[in-house]
C-alpha cells in the first residue's frame, strides 16, 4: 500500500467511525485543529489513563499536577518562548501564503509558483489578555509547553511532600502553538496534548551520575512503547548532534515513528541541567534550591525530561494497528476486512454485545447482557444491520470480543464470544461472563 494512500485510509477511517474529525468543519474547518469524536476521546483517555497509572499511581517518586493553561507572562520569559520561540518565515509576493522556510526547498511558491519574499521569525505563542485593559500589563500567553507548570510549581510539592531527591513531577494537558504550516493530520496541530515529567537529580559530580537518569528513562520509553503496543519495527532513535543542542541540553534523544510521511520525533528526552529551576528562581526573585537533608547543602536541581505528545500517540497507534486482510464470509467467499489492532487495554470499546435478530426476546436479553458488562469495561451495544456488518463495525473501532445473543442463549444461557485478531467464536455461559473477560482483556 503506498503510503500517502495508506495515509487516507487512516484519515477516512478516524472521521467514518468516530475518532477524529476536522475542527470547525461545518465552516469549512479551522486549519491545525482537531475535534475527538467518541471513539477518540475513548482511545486518547485510555492511553493517559495508562500513563498515568504506568508513571504516576504505580511509583512513590512521581507526583502528578494539573497546572492553569493561562500563567503569567513572566513564567514564558523566564523560559525564553517570548524572544527565543520563533520558526522562520516565508511569504509569497503573488498569493500571499505563508510557509515555513525550512520546509520550502527552494525558492518558489509550493502552492502558486510565485516567488517567496524575504525570511522573517515568528513567534508561535498564541497571545491574550487577561482583565478588561488590553494594554502591556494584561499580556499573557495559552502555553506552548506543559513543562512551566511543573518548574512554577517546584517549590509547592517540596512544601506538601518534601520529596527525597530523585523524584518527579509529571503532567498530562493541553499546549498550544500558532504553527505557520500546519501538516500531516494530527502531527502538527496548533492545540496538542502533551505528557510529561520532570525528573530532578541532584548536581551530577560527573557525567555517569545524570547518564544513568538518562538511560533509565530511555528504558522506560522503550518499555512504554511496548506497553501500548506501537510497532517497533517503525521505531528509532536519534541522537541530537553536539553542536545542534540547545544551549541548556547536555543531551536530547529523539525516539522517532515511521509515519506515512515519513520518520518524525515521538516521544524526546533531555537532560537540561539546571537550566528551568535557575531561571524561574531569578526572574521571579523565589528561592527554588532543595535542601538536602542528609548533607546539609542547598542546591537547584538538574532535569531530565521525559516529554510524549499524546496526540501523536494516537495517530502512530492508528497507523500501527491499521490492517487490511482476506477475512471468510458466511457463504464460503472471502471480503476484505479492515481492523485495528489495539492491544484491549487501549480499544475504545472492549465488548460489543449484539443481538442476532431484534425479535423473540433476543434484544431484550441482549440489553440485560449489556447492562451486567458495561459497568465493568467500555462496552457498546449494537443491533443495527446483519450481524457480519456489525462484525466489521467493530473490527474498525478495533473491539476486542463481540458477544452475540442469539436463540441458543434464551435456551441454555450461553452466547457466542466472538475474538477480532481470530475471528475464532466460542460458547461462554452468561453467569461466567464476566470472569472470561477479566481473563480475556487484561
Amino acid at each position: 500500500m503506498a503510503q500517502n494512500d495508506h495515509m487516507e485510509k487512516i484519515v477516512s477511517l478516524a472521521k467514518r467511525r468516530g475518532f477524529v474529525y476536522q475542527g470547525s468543519e461545518i465552516y469549512g474547518g479551522l486549519a491545525g485543529t482537531w475535534d475527538y469524536g467518541p471513539m477518540g476521546i475513548a482511545l486518547k483517555q485510555n492511553i493517559k489513563n495508562l500513563w498515568w497509572k504506568t508513571f504516576v499511581e504505580s511509583r512513590a517518586d512521581i507526583y502528578g499536577i494539573d497546572a492553569a493553561i493561562l500563567m503569567h507572562r513572566d513564567v514564558w520569559v523566564a523560559s525564553g518562548h517570548v524572544d527565543g520561540f520563533n520558526d522562520p518565515m516565508v511569504e509569497c509576493t503573488k498569493c500571499k501564503k505563508r510557509f515555513r522556510s525550512d520546509f520550502v526547498a527552494d525558492n518558489v511558491c509550493p502552492e502558486c509558483g510565485g516567488e517567496l519574499g524575504p525570511e522573517r521569525f515568528f513567534n508561535m505563542m498564541f497571545r491574550t489578555n487577561v482583565g478588561t485593559v488590553s494594554d502591556s500589563s494584561s499580556v499573557a500567553y495559552l502555553r506552548p509547553e506543559t513543562a512551566g507548570g511543573i518548574f512554577t510549581n517546584f517549590k509547592n510539592i517540596l512544601d506538601t511532600f518534601h520529596p527525597s531527591l530523585p523524584f518527579g513531577i509529571a503532567q498530562v494537558g493541553k499546549a498550544f502553538r500558532n504553527e505557520i504550516a500546519p501538516r500531516d493530520f494530527l502531527f502538527r496541530a496548533r492545540e496538542f496534548e502533551q505528557m510529561e515529567i520532570e525528573w530532578f537529580i541532584k548536581p551530577p559530580e560527573n557525567d555517569a551520575e545524570w547518564q544513568k537518569h538518562f538511560e533509565m528513562w530511555q528504558k522506560e520509553l522503550r518499555d512504554w512503547v511496548s506497553l501500548i503496543g506501537l510497532d517497533t519495527k517503525k521505531i528509532s532513535k536519534y541522537e541530537t548532534p553536539h553542536r545542534d543542542l540547545a544551549h541548556y541540553s547536555k543531551r536530547t534523544v529523539d525516539l522517532k515513528y515511521e509515519y506515512p510521511f515519513g520518520v518524525h520525533e515521538l516521544y524526546g528526552l533531555a537532560y537540561r541541567i539546571d537550566h528551568d529551576l535557575s531561571s524561574q528562581q531569578s526572574h521571579s526573585g523565589v528561592d527554588l534550591s532543595y535542601f538536602d537533608q542528609e548533607t546539609k547543602e542547598r542546591f537547584i536541581p538538574h532535569v531530565v525530561e521525559p516529554s510524549l505528545g499524546l496526540d501523536r500517540t494516537v495517530l502512530a497507534l492508528l497507523d500501527s494497528a491499521y490492517m487490511e486482510e482476506e477475512a471468510p464470509t458466511a457463504d464460503g467467499k472471502t471480503e476484505e476486512r479492515v481492523v485495528l489492532t489495539f492491544k484491549p487495554e487501549l480499544a475504545p470499546v472492549k465488548v460489543a454485545v449484539l443481538p442476532l435478530m431484534r425479535k423473540d426476546g433476543l434484544a431484550e436479553k441482549a440489553r440485560e447482557v449489556f447492562d451486567g458488562l458495561k459497568t465493568h469495561w467500555q462496552c457498546q451495544y449494537d443491533e443495527t444491520g446483519s450481524i457480519g456488518k456489525r462484525y466489521r463495525r467493530q473490527d474498525e473501532i478495533g473491539t476486542p470480543y463481540c458477544v452475540t445473543i442469539d436463540y441458543n442463549t434464551l435456551e441454555g444461557g450461553t452466547i457466542t464470544a466472538r475474538n477480532r485478531d481470530s475471528m475464532k467464536q466460542e460458547r461462554v455461559a452468561v453467569s461466567e461472563l464476566t470472569n472470561y473477560f477479566k481473563e480475556k482483556l487484561f
